[in-house]
Order: structure tokens, then sequence, then C-alpha cells
């Protein structure tokens, strides 16, 4: 009989490429790792794994039975979900990953409905950027997150993992109010960057998903951008803006609140989408059925109707 965390151990360095990188994620030492795969394959009675360098590649074999441990860890997702169900009424912890402008504009109230309908349950947020969700999802560090993605930025599909769209937002350029406007938005709307191709440009931090938008989008009007700060932080983005740092582009939850006149603000048919992620079969689960709920319930009015351009 094959045994199941072994399988996920399996999936994991199918995801990941090294014995390292999944001892590092799953709190194992390489070596554990290593001998419980060993294990795996005098079950499994063939080999699965390929040695090429410091890298590990799966054999045909491997990668097929890893798409049986995925079917199979879906099926026990699903079960823990009807389990939940039966015991009824939630209780304990519910890890959940959000982006910051989400964990400021959306979670709070989310988490405030949550504790006057399911007041057992204790959910425990973590800022976490989207790029780094499907590996916390699989290793069981979070049970659902927000995610987003941009136009040009699209979200790659990732095994395991099943997600359920929020909402929609605008993205905007945002200039020093003193500079000369931007061209209007017509037939081609990277003139709008363009504008800017000479000026210092703000970014999120390399590795960020907002970090390759700004970049991607640049790039697509025609230039690559002359960075001279990288902030992930939207609030201080448009500090720096103001203070005439440079320009950057920041989505509609990254400007609520009062404008800053200092900042002009020019709207670009970009979108950013976000969604909720959680292991696939997990969907059911009560306390993630839940979180969702209240999360849809605390959409900002003005985000609601662009539900269904998802």
């Amino acid at each position: 009989m094959l045994d199941v965390r072994r399988l996920r151990l399996l999936r994991e360095l199918a995801r990941r490429g090294t014995i390292a990188a999944v001892a590092e994620a799953l709190a194992f030492s390489p070596s554990a790792v290593s001998q419980q795969l060993s294990v795996l394959e005098r079950e499994a009675g063939l080999p699965l794994l390929e040695r090429t360098g410091r890298r590990v590649r799966l054999t045909p074999a491997g990668e097929n039975l890893v798409r049986h441990a995925e079917a199979v860890l879906e099926r026990l997702e699903q079960a823990e979900a009807d389990l939940a169900e039966a015991r009824g009424g939630l209780a304990g912890a519910l890890r959940i990953g959000a982006f910051p402008t989400a964990t400021r504009a959306i979670v709070p109230a989310a988490l405030a409905a949550l504790a006057r309908r399911h007041p057992a349950l204790e959910p425990m947020v973590s800022e976490t950027d989207p790029a780094a969700v499907a590996h916390a999802l699989r290793a069981g560090d979070l049970d659902v997150a927000l995610v987003h993605e941009y136009d040009f930025v699209p979200a790659p599909q990732e095994p395991g993992l099943a997600t359920e769209p929020l909402f929609v937002e605008a993205m905007f350029l945002a200039a020093p109010a003193g500079e000369t406007p931007e061209p209007s938005e017509g037939p081609d709307p990277g003139a709008v960057l363009r504008a800017h191709a000479r000026a210092p440009w703000i970014t999120a931090t390399p590795g960020t998903l907002c970090h390759a938008m700004t970049v991607r989008a640049c790039e697509a009007a025609g230039f690559t951008p002359r960075v001279r700060h990288q902030v992930d932080e939207f609030a201080t983005v448009l500090a720096l803006v103001a203070a005439g740092q440079g320009v950057a582009l920041v989505p509609q939850l990254g400007v609520t609140g009062p404008a800053d006149p200092a900042v002009r603000l020019t709207r670009l048919p970009v979108r950013r989408r976000t969604g909720l992620a959680f292991r696939s079969g997990a969907g059911a689960h009560p306390a993630v059925a839940a979180f969702g709920a209240a999360l849809r319930a605390a959409v900002p009015p003005d985000l609601v109707g662009s539900r269904a351009e998802t």
C-alpha cells in the first residue's frame, strides 16, 4: 500500500525540482526526504526518480504516480470537508493568506462577520504575496488565500489548487500632479505609459506579481521602465509619487481614502482580478466556504459590479 505522506513528498518534488527545496518547504531534513522517497520507490517496485546534477527528475512512472497522487489528495480534501460538515459547527484554526491591499480593505470586515457567525472558528491571517500562495497551500501552511492576477501577468494553472473569482479592480497610473497631463485613453492605451518612458518608476519588489505587471505593461508599451524605488505598500508608493520621486501603477484598492492633490491618477484599460484559492477538493469545507461568503459580503460596493468581468 502506497503511503499518502510519501506521495505528497513526490508531488512536491515534481513542483519544486530539488530535494532541498522540498525539505525546506515541508520542514524536513533533506536526508529524511530522500529516505522517504527511497521507501516510496521500494513500495512502487520501480524507479521513480532520475538524478541530474543537483536536481531530480521524475521518471515516466514517477510522473504518472504524481497524477494519481493529485487525485488521491483531492479526494482526501473532499473527505475532510464531508467530515467537517457532519460534525456541525465551525471551530479551530483557519490559516488565511492575503496580499496587503486586501488585508487592509476587505479582510477585517470579513473577519468581523465570521466572528459573529462562527465564534469558535479561529482565523489566522498571514500577509502572503500571490506568487508564494501555491507552495504555501500545497505545503499545508495555508488553508485558503486571496490571490490576484493582472492582464499582463495571468495566473499559471497550479496543479492541486482551485480558485473562485471574487472581484475585479481598475488600474491607475499615479504621477505627480504638476507634470504635463498624459494623452487620454484611446486606440493606443500604451501612449499613456510612453508619456513617462523617461521618468523614474516606482515598482513593487522583484519576484512579486505587482512588479512583473509594471515591467510587462511598460514593455508592451515599447520601453523598459527605469526603476528608482521598490516599495510594496501602495500608500507609501503614492507618498513617493506626491514627493516627485517617480510614477507608478496602482490598483483601485491601493488608492482608497482622501485624494492627494499632489498625485494625478489616470485610469488605464488594465485590470487586476482577485480570487480565492484553496487546495483542490477543499472548496466545500465549511470553514473555507464560510470565509468565502464573508469576503464576498465585504467587497466594497464600487467593486461588486465588476465580478461579472471575471
